[in-house]
């Protein structure tokens, strides 16, 4: 059975969720964090303005028991504390509080009860030097804390603020005044909630709509593998993959599927022709080789040992082309030898000695690196199929191009027509002048010679000669 996560459908769908889950979870925690932090200072603003309303009518000589206090509906209670702890004034309906360091609610004689008169959690932002305010004035700084307050009945949660006056008799107060949480507790539980039953129903949404396009983005890479799978059962490399109508990622995907499938193709094609050729070419040697033996076996005087040696010469040089040629196909690479390449242009023409016509060589030094042997068949190939055509002349001549060396093989024959200036480097490829088999090769010459020059990073190619004739340039990168 396919694991659940075994396609990547599955895979990209549960990624993508996952990177959204965390994104709105993070983003979701950031933003309750600064609706709350904002909601509170909101609050503590409303509890300062209290506090500070009532200090300011202290630090004007107004006594406590005539200062205006909010009423019940403002829904701010405020406590007034003398300085050493004493409750002197708290607001109407204040029934119970905590929170402020004065749990005491209602006046008291004496030095009071319940407290320092500090917040129990709060920041203290009094002056610096930690000194009372001057008289008739009130406190910079100010002290802020959390707790709770019953006021007519009903108990919540408040935000303290704490402010001190001086009155003109030189008398200190710490008024405490509180602003109810119950806004900023319903507008944080209303936004988690909200969360809490969108990020599923966000989630299910993205996942849907992932599984959906990443189903629609590889529908196409499920029909190429289709075609694929069905070629390789099939053997027929003719057949090509469906190239979706798109310009993304898996349309180029498609199109080079298509041009490897081209490529195997023409090579298990050019592997085919290749077979087809090799036998036949090796067909017509050994039947008359055997026809020479039998008759010689018969008739001994009419055994022709010349005919039977040539035709045993030219299967040796087919079978060694045929070796070259496989080795080249299985991608043997060249040595990686240095020299110079018109002293070994002038030591392989000076070791030619069946030419019908001498071999002219101009050549000026230029370093190559690659295999000495395979270049060597590649002069010796073009200087043959040079000495079968020409009429009067072969030159060579080696110079420098740029980054390039250039061996050039000239002959002044009849040329090749620009039509079959390519078909000339296929394999067992004979034009009409060189088809008798007994002037001419195989037909393998010229394309061992390029598939070396190939190997070599070079390249081989054929123009019309200054003579009139074909003009065959090897060019190899110097060293």
């Amino acid at each position: 059975m396919r694991r659940v996560l075994g396609s990547v459908r599955a895979r990209a769908t549960l990624a993508a969720t996952l990177v959204v889950a965390v994104a709105l979870i993070a983003a979701g925690a950031a933003v309750l964090l600064s609706l709350r932090s904002n909601l509170i200072d909101q609050t503590d603003a409303q509890a300062d303005g209290a506090a500070r309303q009532v200090a300011s009518e202290l630090a004007a000589d107004i006594p406590y028991a005539k200062v205006e206090m909010p009423d019940a509906d403002d829904d701010r209670p405020v406590q007034i504390v003398e300085k050493g702890g004493r409750l002197v004034a708290v607001s109407e309906d204040l029934e119970q509080v905590t929170g402020t360091g004065v749990e005491a609610v209602r006046p008291q004689g004496g030095s009071g009860t319940g407290g320092s008169g500090a917040s129990e959690d709060g920041d203290d932002d009094q002056d610096e030097d930690g000194h009372d305010p001057a008289v008739g004035e009130i406190s910079e700084g100010v002290s802020k804390g959390s707790g709770s307050a019953t006021v007519d009945g009903s108990t919540e949660d408040y935000r303290f603020v704490a402010v001190e006056a001086t009155t003109p008799e030189d008398v200190t107060y710490t008024v405490y005044a509180g602003a109810p949480l119950h806004t900023e507790e319903s507008a944080v539980d209303t936004a988690l909630t909200t969360m809490l039953i969108g990020l599923p129903l966000l989630l299910l949404t993205v996942s849907g709509v992932t599984y959906l396009v990443t189903r629609r983005a590889l529908r196409p890479v499920e029909g190429i593998r289709g075609e694929m799978d069905a070629i390789t059962h099939s053997e027929d490399l003719s057949r090509r993959v469906p190239v979706p109508d798109t310009h993304d990622e898996v349309a180029r995907l498609a199109r080079t599927t298509n041009e490897t499938l081209a490529a195997l193709e023409t090579s298990v094609e050019r592997q085919r022709r290749f077979v087809a050729d090799a036998s036949h070419e090796l067909r017509s040697p050994i039947a008359s080789l055997r026809t020479q033996l039998e008759v010689g076996v018969a008739h001994p005087e009419l055994l022709d040992v010349k005919g039977a040696v040539e035709d045993t010469v030219r299967l040796q040089r087919l079978a060694a082309d045929l070796l070259l040629l496989a080795r080249l196909d299985a991608g043997e690479r060249p040595t990686d030898a240095r020299f110079d390449l018109a002293a070994f242009v002038r030591e392989e023409a000076s070791q030619r000695n069946g030419d019908r016509i001498a071999v002219t060589v101009d050549a000026e030094a230029v370093q190559v690196a690659g295999s000495r042997g395979q270049l060597a068949r590649v002069l010796g190939n073009l200087l043959d199929n040079a000495q079968r055509h020409t009429r009067s002349s072969v030159t060579v001549t080696v110079r420098r191009e740029g980054g390039q060396a250039v061996l050039a093989v000239a002959d002044d024959g009849k040329g090749v027509p620009a039509a079959e200036r390519e078909r000339v480097f296929e394999r067992f490829v004979r034009l009409d002048e060189a088809r008798a088999r007994d002037d001419g090769g195989a037909g393998l010459g010229l394309a061992i010679a390029r598939d070396v020059a190939v190997r070599h990073g070079g390249s081989l190619t054929v123009h019309e000669a200054p003579t009139g004739g074909a003009q065959f340039e090897l060019r190899l990168t110097t060293s």
